[in-house]
This record gives C-alpha cells, structure tokens and sequence, in this order.
C-alpha cells in the first residue's frame, strides 16, 4: 500500500465550490483559498438558525500508544462511509499543528484511503490560521511588555504577568527564557515561558466564540496579569482586543475541504487535547450541524481527555447534545496496554490482550456516565488475529455495546459501512440522554476532583501549595462556576504515563492553575504536563523534504 502522501497525492479532488454545493452552499458564501479550500461565511450559520440540527456523533478513543490508535482516520472514514449508505453527512475535524506534524505524532489529517485533502496544505499552512492565532496572543504579550517599558500606568507586576507568547512549533528551549535584556530601550528585564499556539487562551477562544462581535469580547477578558495591589489586568485595558480581533478576522471563519471521496469537511481550530480543550471550534459544528443530517466530529487523544472536555466544556457552552460516541480501539493498542512491547505488537496475544482491555472497559463506562451509547470501532490491522477480533467483540457484548470492524484506512468508506449502519440504527432509536459531568454550582476543588474519581479512576487528589493558593485566589475573584480544563499526560488515566490499562486508587497531583477568563474556563496542571512540547532524538522534520518538481515528500 502506498504512503499517505502518495495516495493524498493521487487524489481526484472536485473544486471546493462543487463540495459546498452538494450542502446548498453558493459561491457567494466562499472565500476561495486556490481551488480546493475555502473559508465559509458566518452568515451560513446565522441564516439557518431556525433550521433544526441533525444528528452529532463524537469520535473519541482509548488512551494513545505508540501503536497508533487513527481516531481521525474514522472520523473522516465515517464521513465517506455515510455516504456510502446514502445518508447525509459532514465531518468537523480540528486544525493540525506543525508542532506534531514536525515532532512524533505526524499530522491530523487520516491516514490511508480516509483522508482529508489537500493533505500537505492542510498539515502544513493551510489557510494561516494557527499563524493569525499566533500573531494575535503575541501583538498582546508585545503590548504588555511596551505598557510597563513606556511608564506602566497600570501598575502591572512584572513578576506577576500570566500572558504566555507563543509558537507552533515543539522548542523545548522556550520553556523558560529571559526577555528584555539588552540596553534600556529593549525593554524591562524580566522572565517569560513559551506556550505552543495550540495551548493558548486565543485560541481556546477561538473555538468557543459565537461570532466575531463575542470573539471581541472575549479576547478583551483575557487576564495578562496582576498589578502590584493585586488587581486583575485584562486585554482591554491595554486596549489590545480591537486589533487582536483583526489579526483574526478571517480566522474566525471556517474551513472547508474535502475528503479523498470528495465528501465535504469542516476543519477549523487545533487545541490541544492534553493541554487545552482538544476540540474543533463551536462555529464550525454548529454550522455543519445546520448543513447535514449528521455531524461526525472529534476530540483528540482518549476519552479521558478530549471527550470529557467536548463534553464537559464546549457542550456545556454551546448547548450541544451530542447523540452518539465512538470508541476507537486497536488489538495493538490494547496489547500494548497489556505489557507488550511495541516490537512484538504483531504476535497474537490474548493474555496481555485479557490485560489490557480493561483500558477500553472504563472508556465504555465513563461514557455513558453522559447519558451517551458508546459504539466500539475496532480499527483493524492486517497482524489481527481471528481470536483477538472475537476476544475483543466478546469483551464489548459482556458491557451491552456494539461492536464493529473497521477497514476504512485500506478500504475508504466502504470499509465502514457496516459501522455507519449500526450507528445509524442506534441513532434511529434516540435513546441518548445527554448531561454533564458536574454542575456549575460545584467548587473548583469538587470538579477537580470528580473528573479524577469518575473519569480517571483514582482514589485521592494532592494539590501542592501554590495549586492551593490558586484555588482560594480564583474562588474569591469570583471564577468558581467555570468547568476545569485537566492538562494530564495522555498515554494513562493517571497522570503517570507508565501506569497503563486501568489504574485504580492513584493519587493524582495538581501542581497548578490557571483562569482561562476569555475562554471561560480554568485551566489545572497536573503531573509533569508541559505546556510547550519538545522535538524527539529524531524528528519527523528530518524526512520532509520538498522535490525539484515541487511537490513534498516525507510528510508521512
């Protein structure tokens, strides 16, 4: 089979004014970006208010593994495999970052014959949006800085400044960086730290915002930091949220693109799951929610993270009611989650398969901990062994769900269709009772601690003294009816990454917080979470390279 690139490479991509189309679209609600993307008009969303949203499946899976997991690949497969079955539907997926794309992970765009395409615009530039995101949060860094240089009227701490620039790119070396050194005129010397732009508060906002007048307002919330009598300093008293909302003027909108069965997309907004809130933005499902009869959409790495922030936060804001979750699960995965070794994943094991599985087991019940049905999607590979694929549809009866294989990497949409029939059937019955985890009225602390006890599986929480002290702080300024945001590493349900399958009675610590007052969330650090990640001892950087004829190579 050939690589990703190649098969993206090969595609026979319709113009994007033929994609929007097939969802009543018109030309005059594009802004064309070449031939194949295009931004989509907000008014889409504001002319259709009345009509009734279709049907919102989220696509999650089990923690991620070395072995890969190809959450987004049926995503976007199910897209294709809807069609398939002659039923009327739009994926909603996130941005990709360059961070992963250059580092470990690779980029978000699927993988084999369910990908969306162009596949290097979209893992690389795309339509500028992580950059007007990057540029907006530091023209507001810049301006914080200038304000205390220039004579600082409003008494901003230098020590107590909260704003973060940032990059999208993994460069472990901005962790933490000294600013302003130099003579007088290059400013106040002072320490800072680098974010990766897909952790930030601008772009949490981003994917949260109604439209462009709430962007605005939410950007001028933001908190830079705290002057020396301890009060609040926001964007807008920099008067910085009229100019950071130009830098996003277009970025606001959506993106539209297509599929390799030139079924239509949304992609728009990146967040981090392990960091930020790990889902695409509110304008874009809402408006693919108005276009189809079904919405497939995801949130990244497990259930863990990024289904219980979309479900949590982006829900809770949006008034969305999804009906449906699918699982994803590889026999790989779960082996290696069972103690094998990534180099012997390919030999049938049912012991560590038996061990392992119980990963799955908690993501199933943690769902419907939502009022949701889950629906298990076993991403199958080739080293897939009759007895695995039988373990694993016996272990998923035992729990009340279905259960199907999925093909779509080596077979496109009609390697799905059986799984889109099923969810379809599920659907038809409309037995989802959609609710969130934990009220707006509980503590800080009691959310916190919910979402370890019920979705993590642990016993205990362990705040270290200044997580203490910013719990008190933000419960007196009066933040205590915002959803938590759990920054936790992504490979355990504990925030130890060794502890693998189903951890029980962990003591998870939290070593921070911090207000999100734009976005409206507060956002906890626990374990040895970073919000600036570093390149591997190879970089996946070093394969990409771009040909003589132009077109790129290495990319995946």
């Amino acid at each position: 089979m050939q690589s990703d690139i190649k098969i993206a490479q090969s595609a026979k991509m319709l113009s994007i004014s033929q994609i929007a189309e097939k969802m009543g679209i018109g030309d005059d609600k594009l802004e064309h970006y070449g031939k194949y993307k295009a931004k989509l008009s907000l008014d889409i969303l504001e002319e259709r208010k009345e009509k009734k949203d279709g049907k919102l499946i989220l696509v999650t899976a089990i923690n991620p593994t070395p072995a890969g997991e190809g959450k987004t690949t049926i995503t976007v497969g199910l897209g294709e495999s809807f069609a398939k079955i002659g039923k009327n539907a739009v994926i909603a997926l996130r941005e990709p970052s360059l961070g992963p794309t250059f580092g470990v992970k690779g980029g978000a765009a699927g993988g084999g014959y369910a990908q969306v395409v162009p596949m290097e615009d979209i893992n690389l530039h795309f339509t500028g949006d992580m950059h007007a995101i990057t540029a907006a949060n530091n023209l507001l860094c810049a301006m914080v800085d200038n304000h205390i240089h220039q004579g600082n009227t409003l008494g901003i701490d230098p020590k107590r400044i909260t704003i973060k620039r940032v990059l999208d790119i993994n460069d472990r070396a901005l962790r933490s960086v000294v600013i302003g050194l130099g003579a007088k005129a290059d400013g106040v010397v002072r320490q800072d730290s680098f974010m990766i732009t897909v952790a930030c508060e601008v772009m949490a906002i981003l994917c949260l915002c109604s439209d462009l007048e709430d962007l605005k307002k939410r950007l001028g919330d933001i908190i830079v930091g705290y002057s020396y009598s301890g009060e609040m300093v926001t964007a807008r008293d920099l008067k910085a949220e009229g100019a950071m909302a130009v830098l996003l003027k277009d970025a606001v909108k959506p993106n539209l693109v297509q599929t390799l069965e030139n079924t239509p997309c949304i992609m728009h907004g990146g967040p981090f799951a392990n960091i930020a809130h790990g889902c695409n933005s509110l304008i874009a499902t809402k408006t693919a929610l108005k276009l189809a009869d079904y919405t497939i959409t995801e949130a990244g790495f497990g259930a863990d993270l990024g289904a219980e922030k979309f479900l949590d936060i982006k829900c809770r804001f949006g008034g969305l009611k999804p009906s449906l979750v699918v699982i994803v699960a590889t026999i790989k995965a779960l082996k290696y989650n069972g103690g094998v070794k990534k180099t012997e994943l390919a030999a049938e094991n049912l012991d560590a398969l038996k061990k392992g599985i119980p990963n799955l087991g908690k993501h199933i019940e943690n769902i419907r901990k939502y009022g949701l049905e889950p629906v298990v999607a076993i991403n199958q590979f080739a080293t897939d062994t009759d007895k695995e694929i039988a373990f694993v549809e016996e272990y998923c009866a035992s729990l009340h769900t279905k259960c199907e294989l999925s093909q779509m990497f080596a077979k496109g949409g009609e390697g799905g269709v059986k799984l889109a029939r099923t969810i379809v059937d599920i659907l038809d019955k409309d037995t989802s009772d959609f609710h969130v985890l934990y009220g707006d009225e509980l503590p800080i602390r009691e959310k916190i601690e919910t979402v370890v006890r019920e979705i993590y599986g642990g016993k205990d929480v362990y705040y270290e003294p200044q997580a203490l002290k910013k719990l008190e702080e933000f419960t007196r300024d009066g933040f205590g009816s915002m959803p938590v945001c759990m920054a936790k590493n992504q490979y355990s349900l504990s925030d130890n990454p060794a502890l693998l399958a189903r951890p029980e009675g962990f003591t998870l610590t939290v070593r921070d917080l911090y207000v999100n007052r734009g976005a409206g969330f507060i956002t906890v650090l626990t374990g040895k979470i970073l919000t600036m990640p570093g390149l591997p001892k190879i970089p996946a950087a070093e394969k990409v390279d771009i040909l003589p004829d132009g077109s790129i190579d290495g990319l995946f």
